[in-house]
């Protein structure tokens, strides 16, 4: 069929429900597309991405000995890859199909009272659409081999999930986390809802089960330096940041026997320097040598050779284990990979910059994170809760929810919802309630927002605790010098009127962001961002663990605030994702590559540093400097295709002369 000189072209377009045909004429488009030059049938169904509609496209090219097919529906992104099959199960190759988007780029925008003009413009849509698979070719997809290996970047509780799903699935995983402990955020809280489990109980046996897996190669204090390939194929280097000790391994290796650290902390009692623990969100001193908790998986003291004065203390004390290199420099290891989920968490905002809340200003204004420090029996105060100004026990707290969420006003603020503010903003009152008998809690809220499963009957059962719910957004907090206690000035929007609560101590829901550095490590790996900053997902809906870089994905809040629950739900769907290419061994790549016609090239190089994807480099052939490119790694943008002085770049499925038909085509049929 493909091989006619002529072409005939089908032309399909779908009512989409009323989302199409409610706000354009189909049956004029289909009679109008009918006159078109190739069109030898033109056909509309209520939904052509169901059985029935692709059925139509199916019998129309056999019957019809078609050359190409267009189908005027909804988004490309959507639903290409469906039509695509139908193309081929036609018998036809699968990239002689074309897609006119006129849901999006028509209905959808000229929904009132437009009718005549959305109808003309969907007949633009369908004739550029037949210009160009009229000039279509047949394109042939290529495989590469994958390697049977994974990575996960980010050790918090969707991270470890998802290395223990590979590793548990046979796959080699590396598992990379920049501090010198697996467990991330999860790790710093005291309970979880709506269950109010220990976190750490939860938390602890699975980091152990990552510390023991088989599978799974933990590194920790380690970060990516750089990531070069494509899926399948991935070379990742690694930052081994100095930890200045020696775990049993490697001290073994060094021809140490029975030495290494051994999580004994003699080193960490002689130390001479002490500073914050910013795992203790800076309320607990650590030393210049110093685990985070006793918890910390790997058990092994990290120097933090910033603060370290070199005293050699600690390697006395050592003795013949030898476990402490003063001199240790940071490592580089490169290693290769056939997939990466990227897993990175979140960090709060600096709230501090919002100042009308006093956070820094006021000694008993705290974070929603050091409450949790404050009242977990591992924090620095045995999770006996009392107030920074003076160490009593606060009789009245209070709460300001979405503290930076869903906030317009710029700077730090966030107009996005932290989704998880509020759930763990009533646990606190419930911890509140059992250990401080008699103490009143106020949370002052704009819309309480309790989304998952028992979420909603643990409102009702704070409410039935006491908790005081005041609808209104905080305007300002003041504090009295002499008492230190805190005025919150706020408006009771349901009563209509200002008040003014006076709390021994308040504590700010702030919002949550990107990770620190997240941003840095999402352009080496190819991923986009949202306009938040969080990771951008290949399809908001049908494929949330997915990028646009084929072979990475993505897990838990890198991606956008989400719970415990949802975070684990989308790290196993990660995990899922990226062990498929590795099981089959070999993954297929659009054949959407850019190609260099050789005999026009000539070798200039302008092209390379352009390439957002790294695809391009020059090699010698013939004698000639010309370009080639990684079909791997090319994602057909374009760039280099629109750039190149003498032409010499076909961007295939996009060539100059399908691209000319199309505008050609528009200009044909309105005011030249």
């Amino acid at each position: 069929m493909a091989e006619n000189t002529e072409p005939r072209i089908g032309v399909f377009l779908c009512h989409c429900g009323t989302n199409i045909a409610g706000s354009l004429s189909i049956e004029d488009v289909v009679e109008y597309a009918k006159t078109l030059p190739y069109v030898t049938i033109a056909d509309q169904y209520q939904y052509m991405c169901s059985t029935p509609g692709q059925k139509k496209i199916d019998d129309a090219i056999n019957e019809h000995n078609l050359t190409g097919v267009v189908v005027a529906a909804c988004s490309p992104r959507l639903h290409e890859p469906t039509f695509r099959t139908a193309t081929k199960e036609g018998g036809l190759n699968p990239f002689r199909f074309e897609m006119a988007n006129i849901r999006e780029q028509n209905s959808w925008v000229h929904m009132h009272g437009m009718w005549e003009e959305a109808t003309e413009k969907a007949k633009d849509q369908v004739r550029m659409a037949v210009a160009k698979a009229a000039r279509l070719e047949d394109l042939i997809p290529k495989s590469v081999p994958v390697e049977r290996a994974a990575m996960v970047v980010g050790a918090g509780v969707g991270g470890m999930q998802a290395a223990l799903d590979l590793a548990s699935a046979g796959i080699k995983t590396y598992l990379i986390e920049a501090t010198p402990t697996i467990g991330g955020r999860m790790s710093q809280l005291d309970k979880t809802f709506p269950t109010l489990d220990c976190s750490q109980c939860i938390l602890t046996p699975k980091m152990v089960d990552v510390g023991r897996h088989p599978n799974i190669e933990m590194m920790t204090y380690t970060e990516v330096e750089k990531v070069e390939g494509y899926i399948g194929n991935f070379d990742i280097t690694l930052r081994k940041k100095a930890r200045g000790v020696l775990t049993p391994d490697e001290a073994t290796a060094k021809g140490i026997v029975g030495g290494g650290c051994n999580g004994c902390g003699d080193c960490s009692e002689v130390c001479p320097v002490i500073k914050p623990n910013p795992f203790e969100m800076g309320m607990a001193p650590r030393k210049a040598i110093y685990i985070y908790h006793a918890q910390v998986m790997p058990l092994i003291y990290t120097v933090d050779f910033d603060s370290c004065v070199k005293c050699n203390l600690c390697v006395d004390v050592c003795g013949d284990k030898k476990a402490i290199d003063l001199e240790m420099q940071d490592e580089f290891i490169t290693v290769k990979v056939g997939t990466a989920i990227l897993a990175t968490g979140f960090d709060l905002i600096s709230i501090e910059e919002k100042r009308e809340w006093g956070y820094k200003q006021f000694d008993n204004v705290i974070s929603s994170l050091e409450f949790e420090r404050l009242i977990c029996a591992s924090g620095p105060t045995g999770g006996h809760l009392i107030r920074p100004s003076d160490g009593k026990t606060p009789m009245a707290v209070g709460y300001v929810l979405c503290a930076g969420s869903r906030d317009n006003t710029g700077g730090v603020a966030k107009p996005y919802c932290s989704r998880f503010c509020c759930m763990y903003s009533l646990k606190h009152a419930h911890q509140i309630y059992e250990k401080i008998p008699g103490c009143k809690v106020y949370l002052f809220y704009m819309d309480i927002r309790s989304f998952g499963k028992m979420y909603e009957e643990f409102y009702y059962r704070i409410q039935n605790e006491g908790a005081k719910f005041i609808r209104g957004r905080v305007a300002n907090v003041l504090e009295d010098p002499e008492t230190k206690n805190l005025h919150i000035y706020s408006e009771d929007t349901l009563l209509g009127r200002p008040v003014d609560v006076e709390v021994d101590m308040l504590v700010l829901a702030a919002a949550i962001q990107p990770k620190e550095g997240a941003n840095v490590l999402r352009k080496k790996f190819g991923v986009s961002a949202s306009q938040d900053g969080w990771m951008l997902e290949a399809h908001p809906k049908l494929n949330p663990c997915g990028t646009t870089t084929a072979g990475v994905f993505l897990a838990g809040v890198c991606q956008g605030p989400k719970d415990i629950p949802d975070t684990v739900a989308q790290a196993e769907g990660a995990a899922s994702a990226a062990s498929i290419p590795i099981h089959m061994g070999e993954v297929e790549l659009e054949p959407y590559f850019a190609m260099c016609i050789e005999d026009l090239c000539a070798g200039c190089g302008m092209c390379i540093n352009l390439c957002p994807y790294a695809a391009l480099d020059l090699t010698e052939k013939n004698g000639r400097t010309v370009m080639v490119v990684t079909e791997a790694k090319c994602k057909g943008c374009g760039t280099c295709g629109g750039f190149c002085p003498g032409g010499a770049i076909k961007m295939q499925h996009f060539t100059s002369p399908q691209i000319a038909a199309q505008i050609d085509a528009f200009f044909a049929g309105g005011e030249q």
